[in-house]
Protein backbone atom coordinates (compact mmCIF):
# COMPACT_ATOMS: atom_id res chain seq x y z
CA UNK A 1 0.00 0.00 0.00
CA UNK A 2 1.06 3.49 -0.98
CA UNK A 3 2.40 5.43 1.86
CA UNK A 4 0.11 8.84 2.18
CA UNK A 5 1.83 11.93 2.16
CA UNK A 6 0.94 15.11 3.61
CA UNK A 7 1.67 18.29 2.63
CA UNK A 8 1.88 21.56 5.15
CA UNK A 9 1.56 24.92 4.81
CA UNK A 10 1.05 26.57 7.95
CA UNK A 11 3.00 29.79 7.93
CA UNK A 12 2.59 32.84 9.91
CA UNK A 13 4.28 36.20 11.40
CA UNK A 14 3.16 34.55 14.63
CA UNK A 15 4.51 31.62 16.16
CA UNK A 16 1.39 30.70 18.33
CA UNK A 17 0.04 30.22 14.24
CA UNK A 18 3.07 28.49 13.13
CA UNK A 19 3.75 24.37 12.64
CA UNK A 20 6.75 24.29 15.40
CA UNK A 21 9.63 21.14 14.77
CA UNK A 22 7.61 20.03 17.90
CA UNK A 23 4.44 19.62 16.49
CA UNK A 24 6.39 17.79 13.02
CA UNK A 25 8.34 15.33 15.59
CA UNK A 26 5.15 14.60 17.20
CA UNK A 27 2.83 13.90 13.61
CA UNK A 28 5.96 11.76 12.91
CA UNK A 29 5.91 9.84 15.91
CA UNK A 30 2.24 9.25 15.48
CA UNK A 31 1.73 8.35 12.14
CA UNK A 32 5.15 6.36 11.13
CA UNK A 33 3.39 5.17 7.81
CA UNK A 34 2.69 8.88 6.61
CA UNK A 35 5.42 10.70 4.92
CA UNK A 36 4.64 14.74 6.41
CA UNK A 37 6.19 17.49 4.02
CA UNK A 38 6.37 21.11 4.94
CA UNK A 39 6.30 23.77 2.06
CA UNK A 40 6.29 27.82 2.26
CA UNK A 41 3.13 29.56 0.88
CA UNK A 42 4.80 29.76 -2.83
CA UNK A 43 5.66 26.22 -3.38
CA UNK A 44 2.10 24.97 -2.15
CA UNK A 45 1.38 24.91 -6.19
CA UNK A 46 4.14 22.91 -7.25
CA UNK A 47 4.37 20.32 -4.29
CA UNK A 48 0.62 19.36 -4.30
CA UNK A 49 1.33 16.80 -7.55
CA UNK A 50 1.96 13.72 -4.97
CA UNK A 51 -0.22 14.94 -2.01
CA UNK A 52 -2.90 12.77 -0.59
CA UNK A 53 -3.72 15.61 2.38
CA UNK A 54 -2.80 19.04 2.40
CA UNK A 55 -2.93 21.22 5.59
CA UNK A 56 -2.70 25.00 5.93
CA UNK A 57 -4.54 27.97 6.11
CA UNK A 58 -5.14 28.72 2.36
CA UNK A 59 -5.91 27.17 -0.59
CA UNK A 60 -6.50 28.57 -3.91
CA UNK A 61 -9.11 27.18 -6.26
CA UNK A 62 -6.45 27.21 -8.97
CA UNK A 63 -3.91 24.62 -6.69
CA UNK A 64 -6.88 21.66 -7.21
CA UNK A 65 -5.20 21.54 -10.77
CA UNK A 66 -1.68 20.34 -9.91
CA UNK A 67 -3.24 17.64 -7.22
CA UNK A 68 -4.24 14.94 -9.07
CA UNK A 69 -3.86 12.38 -5.96
CA UNK A 70 -5.34 14.96 -3.44
CA UNK A 71 -8.28 13.37 -0.95
CA UNK A 72 -8.60 16.05 1.53
CA UNK A 73 -8.27 19.75 2.55
CA UNK A 74 -8.31 20.42 6.42
CA UNK A 75 -7.90 23.84 7.80
CA UNK A 76 -6.71 24.87 10.93
CA UNK A 77 -9.71 27.64 10.73
CA UNK A 78 -13.16 27.50 12.19
CA UNK A 79 -14.80 29.35 8.84
CA UNK A 80 -14.26 27.94 5.32
CA UNK A 81 -15.60 31.30 3.72
CA UNK A 82 -11.74 32.12 2.82
CA UNK A 83 -11.81 28.37 1.09
CA UNK A 84 -12.62 26.59 -2.31
CA UNK A 85 -15.73 24.23 -0.86
CA UNK A 86 -17.63 24.13 -3.88
CA UNK A 87 -14.27 23.72 -6.20
CA UNK A 88 -13.12 20.81 -3.96
CA UNK A 89 -16.09 19.07 -3.57
CA UNK A 90 -16.71 19.21 -7.09
CA UNK A 91 -13.62 17.40 -7.28
CA UNK A 92 -14.03 14.89 -5.20
CA UNK A 93 -11.71 16.71 -2.41
CA UNK A 94 -12.94 16.42 1.28
CA UNK A 95 -12.32 19.88 3.07
CA UNK A 96 -12.50 20.25 6.85
CA UNK A 97 -12.47 23.03 9.28
CA UNK A 98 -11.75 22.98 12.65
CA UNK A 99 -13.57 23.28 16.09
CA UNK A 100 -13.67 22.86 19.62
CA UNK A 101 -10.59 24.97 20.52
CA UNK A 102 -11.38 28.52 19.00
CA UNK A 103 -13.77 29.71 21.50
CA UNK A 104 -11.97 29.73 25.16
CA UNK A 105 -10.15 32.86 23.58
CA UNK A 106 -13.16 33.92 21.83
CA UNK A 107 -15.43 33.94 24.58
CA UNK A 108 -12.27 35.51 26.91
CA UNK A 109 -12.44 38.27 24.46
CA UNK A 110 -15.83 39.20 23.82
CA UNK A 111 -16.20 38.99 27.69
CA UNK A 112 -13.34 41.52 28.58
CA UNK A 113 -15.50 44.05 25.43
CA UNK A 114 -18.53 43.33 27.43
CA UNK A 115 -16.87 44.46 31.08
CA UNK A 116 -15.25 47.24 29.19
CA UNK A 117 -18.84 49.05 28.41
CA UNK A 118 -20.66 47.60 31.31
CA UNK A 119 -17.73 49.03 33.56
CA UNK A 120 -17.13 52.11 31.69
CA UNK A 121 -13.69 50.68 31.59
CA UNK A 122 -13.31 52.10 28.04
CA UNK A 123 -14.76 55.77 28.96
CA UNK A 124 -12.46 56.10 31.92
CA UNK A 125 -9.14 55.43 29.23
CA UNK A 126 -10.70 58.30 27.15
CA UNK A 127 -11.49 60.45 29.22
CA UNK A 128 -8.72 60.16 31.88
CA UNK A 129 -6.61 62.16 29.70
CA UNK A 130 -7.99 65.95 30.23
CA UNK A 131 -10.65 65.33 32.81
CA UNK A 132 -9.80 65.46 36.43
CA UNK A 133 -12.59 63.17 37.93
CA UNK A 134 -15.24 61.82 35.59
CA UNK A 135 -17.19 59.17 38.61
CA UNK A 136 -20.13 60.77 37.45
CA UNK A 137 -20.11 60.12 33.71
CA UNK A 138 -19.92 56.65 34.92
CA UNK A 139 -22.69 56.51 37.10
CA UNK A 140 -24.66 57.06 33.47
CA UNK A 141 -23.57 54.46 31.68
CA UNK A 142 -22.45 51.37 34.00
CA UNK A 143 -24.84 48.44 33.82
CA UNK A 144 -24.96 45.26 36.03
CA UNK A 145 -24.22 42.03 34.04
CA UNK A 146 -25.70 39.79 36.92
CA UNK A 147 -29.58 39.44 35.71
CA UNK A 148 -28.91 40.89 32.25
CA UNK A 149 -29.38 38.74 28.79
CA UNK A 150 -27.22 38.05 26.20
CA UNK A 151 -28.34 36.81 22.75
CA UNK A 152 -26.11 35.01 20.61
CA UNK A 153 -27.07 34.77 16.62
CA UNK A 154 -25.23 31.97 15.36
CA UNK A 155 -24.87 30.13 18.79
CA UNK A 156 -22.96 27.30 17.74
CA UNK A 157 -19.44 25.48 19.79
CA UNK A 158 -18.48 29.08 20.20
CA UNK A 159 -21.56 30.53 21.64
CA UNK A 160 -22.02 28.07 23.28
CA UNK A 161 -18.52 28.40 25.27
CA UNK A 162 -19.09 31.66 25.78
CA UNK A 163 -22.63 31.22 27.26
CA UNK A 164 -20.82 29.67 29.49
CA UNK A 165 -18.84 32.15 30.88
CA UNK A 166 -21.63 34.50 30.86
CA UNK A 167 -23.69 32.52 32.94
CA UNK A 168 -20.99 32.81 35.73
CA UNK A 169 -21.60 36.46 35.78
CA UNK A 170 -25.10 35.94 36.16
CA UNK A 171 -26.11 36.72 33.13
CA UNK A 172 -29.08 35.00 31.31
CA UNK A 173 -28.34 34.10 27.53
CA UNK A 174 -30.45 32.90 24.68
CA UNK A 175 -28.89 30.97 21.62
CA UNK A 176 -30.10 31.95 18.34
CA UNK A 177 -29.76 29.16 15.38
CA UNK A 178 -31.96 27.65 12.62
CA UNK A 179 -32.85 24.28 14.24
CA UNK A 180 -32.01 24.90 18.21
CA UNK A 181 -30.81 21.77 19.64
CA UNK A 182 -33.96 19.00 21.25
CA UNK A 183 -33.49 19.34 25.33
CA UNK A 184 -29.62 20.36 25.23
CA UNK A 185 -29.66 21.09 29.16
CA UNK A 186 -26.46 23.78 28.70
CA UNK A 187 -28.66 26.77 30.40
CA UNK A 188 -29.44 27.99 27.31
CA UNK A 189 -32.76 29.26 26.58
CA UNK A 190 -32.59 28.26 22.62
CA UNK A 191 -34.64 30.56 19.74
CA UNK A 192 -35.07 29.74 15.96
CA UNK A 193 -33.85 32.15 13.50
CA UNK A 194 -36.91 33.24 12.57
CA UNK A 195 -37.43 34.46 16.22
CA UNK A 196 -34.28 36.59 16.00
CA UNK A 197 -35.97 40.08 16.54
CA UNK A 198 -37.52 38.57 19.38
CA UNK A 199 -34.66 37.48 20.46
CA UNK A 200 -32.37 40.89 20.24
CA UNK A 201 -35.47 42.53 21.32
CA UNK A 202 -34.93 41.71 25.26
CA UNK A 203 -31.14 41.12 25.10
CA UNK A 204 -29.21 43.77 27.00
CA UNK A 205 -25.73 42.49 25.01
CA UNK A 206 -25.89 41.45 21.93
CA UNK A 207 -22.97 39.30 20.19
CA UNK A 208 -22.77 38.22 16.72
CA UNK A 209 -21.06 34.95 15.11
CA UNK A 210 -22.71 34.56 12.43
CA UNK A 211 -20.66 32.52 9.52
CA UNK A 212 -20.29 34.52 6.07
CA UNK A 213 -22.67 33.05 3.62
CA UNK A 214 -25.03 34.78 0.77
CA UNK A 215 -27.78 33.86 3.81
CA UNK A 216 -26.01 36.03 6.12
CA UNK A 217 -24.51 38.73 4.22
CA UNK A 218 -26.13 41.93 5.80
CA UNK A 219 -27.91 40.17 8.15
CA UNK A 220 -27.41 42.57 11.04
CA UNK A 221 -29.44 45.40 8.89
CA UNK A 222 -31.47 49.14 9.50
CA UNK A 223 -34.68 46.62 10.76
CA UNK A 224 -32.66 44.13 12.92
CA UNK A 225 -30.90 46.86 14.27
CA UNK A 226 -33.73 48.65 15.45
CA UNK A 227 -35.37 45.45 17.02
CA UNK A 228 -33.06 45.54 19.36
CA UNK A 229 -33.40 46.64 22.85
CA UNK A 230 -32.80 50.31 23.39
CA UNK A 231 -29.59 50.68 25.47
CA UNK A 232 -28.06 47.85 24.67
CA UNK A 233 -24.48 46.63 23.26
CA UNK A 234 -23.73 44.73 19.91
CA UNK A 235 -20.53 42.67 19.70
CA UNK A 236 -19.56 41.18 16.11
CA UNK A 237 -16.72 38.36 16.56
CA UNK A 238 -17.96 36.45 13.51
CA UNK A 239 -17.82 37.54 9.80
CA UNK A 240 -18.08 41.25 8.86
CA UNK A 241 -19.98 41.06 6.04
CA UNK A 242 -22.49 40.11 8.30
CA UNK A 243 -23.35 43.18 9.68
CA UNK A 244 -24.54 46.65 7.47
CA UNK A 245 -22.02 48.97 9.39
CA UNK A 246 -24.04 52.25 7.69
CA UNK A 247 -27.28 50.63 9.86
CA UNK A 248 -24.58 50.27 13.13
CA UNK A 249 -23.49 53.69 12.75
CA UNK A 250 -26.90 55.09 12.41
CA UNK A 251 -28.02 53.22 15.39
CA UNK A 252 -25.57 54.47 17.44
CA UNK A 253 -25.73 57.78 15.99
CA UNK A 254 -29.28 58.24 17.30
CA UNK A 255 -28.27 56.69 20.81
CA UNK A 256 -30.23 53.18 19.92
CA UNK A 257 -27.33 51.17 20.94
CA UNK A 258 -25.25 52.02 23.71
CA UNK A 259 -22.18 50.96 21.95
CA UNK A 260 -20.14 48.42 20.02
CA UNK A 261 -17.63 46.35 20.02
CA UNK A 262 -16.01 44.86 16.18
CA UNK A 263 -13.27 42.41 16.27
CA UNK A 264 -13.97 42.72 12.23
CA UNK A 265 -15.08 45.25 10.04
CA UNK A 266 -15.18 46.44 6.57
CA UNK A 267 -12.61 46.87 4.60
CA UNK A 268 -9.28 45.89 6.75
CA UNK A 269 -7.94 47.88 7.82
CA UNK A 270 -10.30 50.76 8.14
CA UNK A 271 -9.27 54.13 6.53
CA UNK A 272 -8.14 56.51 9.39
CA UNK A 273 -10.81 58.55 9.38
CA UNK A 274 -13.62 56.06 8.88
CA UNK A 275 -16.38 56.86 11.42
CA UNK A 276 -16.03 53.38 12.99
CA UNK A 277 -12.39 54.30 14.05
CA UNK A 278 -13.71 57.73 15.66
CA UNK A 279 -16.71 56.44 17.05
CA UNK A 280 -16.75 57.86 20.73
CA UNK A 281 -19.18 54.87 21.24
CA UNK A 282 -17.09 51.88 19.29
CA UNK A 283 -14.16 49.71 20.82
CA UNK A 284 -12.26 48.10 17.60
CA UNK A 285 -9.88 45.13 18.08
CA UNK A 286 -7.76 43.80 15.21
CA UNK A 287 -9.44 40.42 14.50
CA UNK A 288 -7.42 39.38 17.43
CA UNK A 289 -10.14 37.58 19.26
CA UNK A 290 -8.73 33.88 18.46
CA UNK A 291 -5.19 34.67 19.72
CA UNK A 292 -4.03 31.99 21.98
CA UNK A 293 -0.62 30.34 22.57
CA UNK A 294 -2.02 27.16 22.63
CA UNK A 295 -3.91 27.69 19.64
CA UNK A 296 -1.38 25.54 17.05
CA UNK A 297 -1.35 22.92 20.33
CA UNK A 298 -4.75 22.15 19.52
CA UNK A 299 -5.13 22.85 15.90
CA UNK A 300 -2.47 19.65 15.49
CA UNK A 301 -4.38 17.84 17.96
CA UNK A 302 -7.76 18.15 15.94
CA UNK A 303 -5.83 17.38 12.83
CA UNK A 304 -4.18 13.92 14.13
CA UNK A 305 -7.05 12.70 15.31
CA UNK A 306 -8.72 13.56 11.70
CA UNK A 307 -5.74 11.95 10.12
CA UNK A 308 -6.40 8.61 12.34
CA UNK A 309 -10.34 9.09 10.68
CA UNK A 310 -8.87 9.21 7.53
CA UNK A 311 -6.82 6.55 7.48
CA UNK A 312 -9.07 4.19 8.88
CA UNK A 313 -11.93 5.46 5.99
CA UNK A 314 -13.92 6.86 8.71
CA UNK A 315 -15.84 9.93 8.92
CA UNK A 316 -14.02 13.34 9.18
CA UNK A 317 -15.31 15.27 11.70
CA UNK A 318 -15.58 19.30 10.72
CA UNK A 319 -16.58 18.48 6.82
CA UNK A 320 -17.16 21.97 5.44
CA UNK A 321 -20.92 22.20 3.49
CA UNK A 322 -21.33 23.85 -0.04
CA UNK A 323 -22.40 27.02 0.53
CA UNK A 324 -26.01 27.40 -0.02
CA UNK A 325 -28.51 30.45 -0.40
CA UNK A 326 -30.36 29.52 2.95
CA UNK A 327 -27.64 28.10 6.08
CA UNK A 328 -28.09 27.63 9.43
CA UNK A 329 -27.10 30.34 11.82
CA UNK A 330 -25.14 28.54 13.92
CA UNK A 331 -21.30 29.87 14.43
CA UNK A 332 -17.82 27.62 14.54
Amino acid sequence: MKRQLVLISLESPHSFWQLSAEHERSLKAAFPDVRFHTSTEDDVPHRLVNADVYFGWRFEPSWLANAPNLRWIASPAAGTDHLPVAEAHAAGVALTRSYGFHGGPMAEHAMGLVLGFSRGLFTSQRLQRDRTWWKDDLAEEFFDLAGATMTIVGCGSIGSHLARIAHAFGMDVIGVRRTPPVAAGDGITWMPGSAVHQAVAIADVVVDLLPATQATDRYFDHELFAACKPGSLFLNLGRAATVDQQALLSSLNVGHLRGAALDVFEPRPLPAGHPLRLHPRVVLTPKSSTLCLTYMDSAVAFFAENLHRYLAGRQLRGIAEVPATRSPLTGG
